[in-house]
């Protein structure tokens, strides 16, 4: 056979797109994992005929494996639940909490209508005084918000002190990885008040903000600022302890060159210590955001942020019949979007640095 067989031609173009199929899947499989979705890459290289038998194992371990897995736990939720007898009841079931969950969407949805109402109102008032010569007036709505509302709140929350914590934590870090001198000093400190629980935190985080903030103008509304605070304090140490070790660990050989090369410190942070640190300290931000993220609930319970805390809380409260499922949609919500928060970091994570943590 010879390179002008059009058998050979078209068997070797067959190859060369299977090969080019093959490195975007590869490429694609980074993605994959960032998502959670690995069990993604075995389906797509057995549809193009990669070793089916090889790929099936795959698809079993990353994907029926887990199904499995959360199939038992369901099963087992729903029947040992109504065998636990509360103040509230049987505890739900798995169907009793989507039902909740559902009850909860449509409540939103009706809510929703309702401050559009309010607001269609509203800006009718305003067009008569603006017609009148009149001047027009803000009416705030006052209905209480949404599960959806209360979700992006405690969102807003952990992100606002997760970037006060990065802020603060990131430099000391660095200063800490640099200078013996710092990380003695800085380390007695990191020792004791990293295990301080948010519970102690929060009376002297509402004391401070509320003589800060005693007449209750500002930017952001107290209870927020209270539970963001408490984030920060509890969620630095892991970002702080992470970058200090990333830059402790530096090459001593790519230290010595910067000495060579008489880099000023600006210029050794930006080009040596930082990249070179990434990896920890993205290792360092999500550990940090997680536990800002669990921190957060209490915080909001205690502070009456109105976000996923004080729903929690405001059920517990309540006593009704369907507070218990409320509950545990809440805590399923807590849940996903902690595994969501941490897909996010890592996505970040893999776009500036090489690092294959997970």
């Amino acid at each position: 056979m010879t390179t002008a067989d059009p058998n050979f031609a078209a068997t070797a173009d067959r190859e060369a797109r299977r090969a080019r199929l093959f490195t975007r899947i590869n490429a694609a499989d980074r993605w994959f994992r960032v998502l959670g979705l690995s069990w993604l890459t075995p389906m797509l290289r057995a549809a193009a005929g990669d070793n089916p038998r090889a790929q099936v194992r795959d698809i079993w371990r990353l994907l029926v494996v887990p199904l499995l897995a959360i199939a038992a736990f369901l099963m087992l939720w729903g029947v040992l639940a109504p065998r636990v007898q509360t103040s509230l009841g049987a505890v739900p079931g798995p169907a009793q909490v989507w039902d909740e969950a559902v009850n909860l969407h449509q409540d939103a949805r009706a809510k929703f209508a309702k401050k559009a109402e309010f607001d269609a109102k509203v800006a009718q008032i305003n067009e008569r005084l603006v017609a009148q010569g009149r001047a027009p007036k803000e009416r705030a709505y006052t209905g209480a918000p949404t599960y959806y509302e209360q979700i992006w709140t405690s969102i807003q929350t952990v992100f606002f002190g997760f970037l006060l914590a990065t802020a603060v934590a990131v430099p000391l870090g660095i200063l800490a990885g640099l200078s013996p001198t710092a990380n003695a000093a800085l380390n007695p400190l990191i020792q004791i008040f990293k295990p301080v629980s948010p519970l102690a935190w929060l009376p002297i985080v509402t004391m401070i903000v509320s003589a800060l903030a005693a007449t209750g103008d500002g930017l952001f509304p107290k209870s927020f600022i209270i539970s963001a605070v408490t984030v920060t304090l509890c969620s630095l140490w892991p970002t702080l302890i992470n970058t200090a070790l990333g830059v402790a660990s530096i090459d001593k050989d790519l230290v010595n060159v910067s000495k060579v090369l008489k880099m000023n410190t600006r210029t050794k942070i930006t080009k040596l210590v930082l990249p070179s640190a990434l990896p920890l300290i993205f290792t360092g931000l999500r550990l940090s955001l997680g536990v800002g993220w669990m921190v957060l609930i209490a915080a909001e319970m205690l502070a009456q942020n109105p976000g996923l805390g004080k729903f929690v809380w405001d059920e517990f409260q309540n006593g009704s019949s369907s507070s218990l499922a409320r509950i545990m949609v809440a805590v399923l919500t807590i849940g996903i979007i902690g595994f969501l928060l941490d897909r996010v970091m890592y996505a970040l994570q893999s776009l500036f640095t090489f690092t294959n943590n997970r």
